[in-house]
């Protein structure tokens, strides 16, 4: 082993630690600690630390002293259970399971059953007086240890139990007797030897050993990164791994294994939830390969235990104060947890949760505001199933993870994610999912499986997505092999449309219209809180956005520029306008007059392309202040890539060519091409555009201004209340902005005195480019605003152009793992955002009013929004629909930033 000079503590028994030591224990080792220091039912055990972890995966060996602290546990843990690990005549068995500080359903290994071997199956037979048992428990240990720690594929061992359920003409495993088991046994160990090159270990110690370090590996195994990719789980925090002693849920129909929910994961109702499965050990109900009764059967099985049961749910949610995910072992009658963790939930859940636990007493508003987040709140914004349409009913199975899906059947991976690369959405249908499955889950829209429940790998895998999912619809007879899906008299096969609804569990022949989301009619003031289910989430969601409002620093305002946009904005609570693109103005039929304006080759040609503008211009304020009135109003001037109002080069060439071809050459198109050739540019987004184009055409600026000021005077004269901004795009160096600053001051004092209002009009800029950001002290001289324009200040800061560079490298880049997300989509710290960050405090320190905001992209990113709360900006602009997770997520700052401040 390697050597480890830090004295520190690699294993802690479950008396030892707590729920707030996750760092170190991880979730499950942490959480069984806190349960036995509850006094609940916990089997002894111990944990081997993350740091432990990392030490392996730096090194390629466990720290030297791990070995040492693992013996004299195992010695303390022989020494309560009054038996041996191994023991030929009554062994003590044990679990090796993986525990990270999140939580990642089926992403890394577990081994159960470890030290039985061809010695003591005979003594735990004898110890249990059940034959069957034993053997049971030790083909599972094979299987599991094969295809976990040696490597071997887990379809060998299927395939061999499929074929003794065969051979025996029964359907489940619990109907092979004990001398078919112990024939299972010699083959699982045949294929162990024939593909791993080794015999099964017969050593109980080496068994454990091997399990941990292969636990170890688990944390990063392609899985388990693509995993951590997906939900943004740090790659540096290693496993911990939980040695716990074994109790049976196979031991009979008294006797059995389950998961348990203390509310609904899927729609946060108060209840009896969970899966519960007899004569069966823990990864069966996970696994979905057998389907489960509801919890609730529990009662009529086993009373006692079931009451005891509802006693520690309620005193585990009261402690986590949270919804509580549980598993449990019921050993001829003895109850034991297995886990317990805060559980996933659907988004509609979290926000009935939080409210509901506010109401207990449990929690306050500020905690309920952090038990939510934006993207929760973006899921609840996309449309469901018209009810009301004409379907096609296929069959239900359990409302898993809810949401309206529609795609393409497919019943495997590799075809799911080679599909929706080319463009295609598709519905990934499967018996049941499995970990190696996730890679496809992740290109579906949803997924659909003939077993398991809501505690199966798909649905709990989905959950955590936001993927919606219907699990264990038993009428569905899944054919993988030969891709179709049997229904009755009815056939789906591959590449035919089927829809799934994840809120009720329905499944449907072809393609069911959608409606609207109850949560964005309420943002539009279409619906108010009532009764029934989605009231009552919009309810939820009402309170929660309340206290957002109410906490909240950032302002935020929208991206809109149009009236329509703009009152859409406003319903969602758009507190004004923060990037208006007056070149989105000019598209369609004023195209045409832009091009003229840029083609004039005289003052008397510039000046009439301008005159036609003007009206049109104020036209379009006028509209976007009143929709606005009482809200500032942002207006970036012109700033287009100068290709967009340019006749295409190269199908002007070609008429050109052609034209003379004929001897027929138009005088215009002549003039045009030569014009076009002078004004082309090989990279449009670094040329001509912005700050450069308003000087370079004089009046153009000039002209914008003079629309804004007179449309604001219109309003104002119209008693309104018009609160104009005027930002100057791609400014580069305080002197650019000073020049067109001039002219706009005068402009703005022209329309006032022919007007005869006092217009309170603001000049600012865009931050968008890495040196206005550097000299951002000198800006502020002549910027009254800075706006950072985050989407070209990552183009220009890293070098790449986002329409190119996304379509070629980035899912390369995402998949190594040199991006954990697009910086498109998440803004980059430490590049970008120390640019923001030096920008911010030299513009203040310049101009301590200034006033600071960001209209790129990054406004409606939920982990961006927080980043600019941190570094102080008065607001964000995002577009319309992302307007209430930027309200949502401004609230969790400010309340996240008001609990450090009071530790």
């Amino acid at each position: 082993m390697s050597e480890n000079k830090d004295p520190q503590k690699f294993v802690y028994d479950f008396t030892e630690g707590n729920k707030d030591l996750k760092d170190l224990l991880g979730g499950k080792g942490a959480n069984l600690a806190e349960m036995t220091n509850l006094g609940l039912p916990v089997p002894p055990g111990f944990t081997i630390t993350t740091e432990a972890c990392k030490v392996y995966l730096e090194s390629g060996d466990a720290p030297t002293a791990l070995r040492d602290e693992v013996s004299a546990h195992l010695k303390a843990l022989e020494e309560r259970m009054g038996k041996q690990l191994g023991q030929a005549d009554d062994p003590l068995l044990v679990s090796v399971r993986s525990g990270a500080k999140f939580s990642m359903p089926g992403m890394m290994d577990t081994v159960l059953n470890i030290g039985l071997s061809d010695a003591s199956v005979a003594g735990l037979a004898t110890q249990s007086g059940d034959e069957r048992f034993a053997w049971d428990s030790y083909r599972r240990l094979i299987q599991m240890f094969g295809k976990t720690v040696l490597g071997v594929d887990g379809e060998l061992f299927e395939e061999a139990l499929e074929a003794a359920k065969h051979a025996k003409k029964v359907t489940v495993d619990t109907d092979l007797a004990a001398a078919d088991l112990k024939k299972l046994v010699k083959q699982f160990k045949k294929i162990v030897e024939s593909e791993a090159g080794r015999e099964f270990p017969q050593d109980a110690r080496e068994q454990m050993d091997l399990a941990i370090n292969a636990v170890f590996d688990s944390w990063n195994t392609d899985r388990a990164k693509l995993y951590r990719r997906q939900e943004r789980i740090p790659g540096d925090l290693g496993t911990a791994v939980n040695v716990c002693s074994m109790v049976f849920g196979n031991l009979g129909p008294d006797s059995g294994t389950g998961v348990a929910f203390t509310r609904d994961p899927a729609s946060g109702h108060q209840g009896v939830y969970g899966d519960y499965l007899q004569n069966a050990q823990g990864e069966d109900v996970v696994a979905g390969i057998r389907n489960t009764v509801p919890l609730a059967d529990l009662e009529s099985i086993d009373k006692k235990s079931y009451d005891q049961l509802m006693q520690i749910m309620e005193t585990l949610e009261n402690h986590y104060k949270d919804l509580c995910d549980i598993e449990f072992t019921i050993e001829r009658g003895q109850l034991w947890m297995l886990q317990t963790r805060v559980g996933k939930r659907t988004a509609g859940a979290a926000f009935r949760i939080a409210t509901q636990l506010v109401d207990q007493g449990l929690i306050d508003e500020a905690e309920a505001l952090q038990r939510v987040n934006g993207a929760q709140l973006a899921q609840l914004m996309f449309p469901r199933f018209d009810i009301e349409a004409k379907t096609e009913l296929l069959g239900r199975g359990i409302a898993a993870s809810p949401g309206a899906a529609v795609g393409k059947a497919v019943f495997d991976s590799y075809t799911a994610i080679k599909w929706s690369r080319s463009g295609e959405k598709v519905i990934l249908i499967r018996r049941e999912t499995n970990p190696d499955d996730l890679e496809g889950m992740i290109a579906a829209e949803g997924i659909l499986t003939s077993r398991g429940g809501k505690t199966s790998h798909a649905a709990v895998v989905a959950r955590g997505m936001g993927k919606t999912c219907v699990c264990g619809a038993e009428d569905l007879e899944v054919d993988t092999k030969r891709r179709r899906m049997t229904v009755g008299g009815t056939v789906i096969e591959e590449g035919d449309l089927v829809s799934i609804d994840g809120s009720t569990g329905k499944v449907y022949r072809g393609e069911v219209p959608v409606v609207p989301s109850p949560v964005v009619e309420y943002f539009e003031g279409r619906m108010h809180a009532g009764a029934d289910d989605a009231d009552e989430l919009v309810a939820a969601v009402h309170r929660i956005m309340a206290y957002a409002d109410r906490v909240r620093r950032l302002r935020v305002r929208a991206n809109a520029d149009n009236a329509e946009d703009a009152l859409r904005a406003r319903r969602f609570g758009a507190q004004g306008i923060g990037l208006c693109r007056t070149e989105h103005m000019f598209l369609g039929e004023r195209r045409e007059m832009v091009e003229k304006l840029i083609l004039a080759d005289t003052d008397e040609e510039r000046e009439t392309a301008l005159a036609a503008l003007l009206p049109l211009q104020k036209a379009d304020f006028i509209e976007l202040f009143e929709s606005m009135d009482g809200l500032p109003v942002t207006v970036r001037l012109l700033d287009p890539p100068l290709h967009e109002f340019l006749p295409d080069i190269t199908e002007l060439s070609v008429r050109v060519a052609l034209a003379e071809s004929r001897k027929d050459a138009n005088e215009n198109d002549l003039r045009l091409l030569q014009a076009v050739h002078k004004l082309h540019e090989q990279n449009p987004m670094l040329g001509l555009r912005g700050v450069r184009l308003g000087l370079v055409i004089p009046g153009l600026f000039a002209m914008q201004v003079r629309a804004i000021a007179e449309a604001a005077a219109h309003r104002k004269n119209a008693k309104g209340d018009p609160r104009a901004e005027i930002m100057i795009p791609l400014v580069g160096t305080v002197q650019e902005l000073e020049i067109v600053r001039e002219e706009a001051d005068r402009v703005i004092e022209e329309v006032q005195a022919a007007t005869g209002t006092d217009l309170k009009l603001t000049i600012g800029t865009m931050i968008e480019l890495p040196r206005a950001a550097l000299t951002a002290g000198q800006i502020a001289e002549a910027a009254q605003f800075f706006s950072f324009g985050t989407n070209d200040l990552t183009q220009t800061v890293w070098g790449f152009s986002r329409d190119d560079v996304e379509a070629s490298f980035f899912t390369a880049y995402l998949e190594k793992g040199i991006f954990g997300v697009s910086p498109f989509e998440t803004i980059d710290k430490d590049g970008v955002g120390a640019l923001v960050r030096s920008a911010v405090e030299a513009g203040r320190a310049t101009r301590p009013d200034l006033k600071l905001g960001v209209c790129g992209e990054h406004g409606g990113d939920p982990e961006s929004v927080h980043f600019f709360h941190e570094v102080g900006l008065d607001y964000v602009s995002c577009s319309p629909f992302r307007i209430p997770v930027a309200r949502l997520e401004a609230g969790r700052a400010a309340a996240e930033s008001r609990g450090s401040d009071s530790r």
